[in-house]
């Protein structure tokens, strides 16, 4: 047996329920008595910091993946800068304009790899862990933190 009630909503609020009634198929009582249900449900408050706890877990692992990659990116590039600044010597003035257009040249192959790299999917990320093999992150954590690299003697 249900028991009649009438009460008053806002005009916005009844066009929601009133969509959302036609986009389930069904009437806009029930609609209502699901939602009141479910606000009254001594168990809502615990599917709500569950459901909370999981997006924020997700969110924490797809944090630690960022950090992981920027860990990565930064470290290549340092290692990359140190190799280079040591082992490029200084070019004479002469020959500067040749390498500037040489250079240039350079440039703009190595920003259409990147360009079809990403296009494909690949990562460096993703090639450093399967290089490195297993998880590959400690390691490469290891490498970007010096606090780390004098208890681990396989980082650089």
């Amino acid at each position: 047996m249900r028991t009649k009630h009438t009460f008053r909503l806002p005009p916005d609020l009844m066009s929601k329920v009133a969509d959302y009634a036609a986009r389930k198929g069904v009437t806009q009582s029930l609609v209502l008595e699901a939602a009141l249900a479910s606000h009254l449900s001594p168990d809502g408050a615990d599917r709500l910091e569950a459901a909370l706890a999981r997006r924020l877990d997700r969110m924490t692992r797809q944090m630690e993946r960022i950090e992981r990659h920027i860990d990565i990116s930064n470290e290549a590039l340092a290692v990359f800068v140190r190799f280079w600044l040591t082992s490029t010597p200084p070019l004479p003035d002469a020959a500067l304009p040749a390498a500037q257009a040489k250079g240039r040249e350079r440039y703009e192959g190595y920003i259409e790899a990147v360009g079809r790299r990403l296009a494909r999917g690949r990562k460096l990320a993703d090639e450093i862990v399967r290089d490195v093999g297993g998880d590959g992150g400690s390691e490469i954590r290891a490498a970007a933190r010096p606090d780390l690299r004098e208890r681990d003697p396989r980082c650089l």
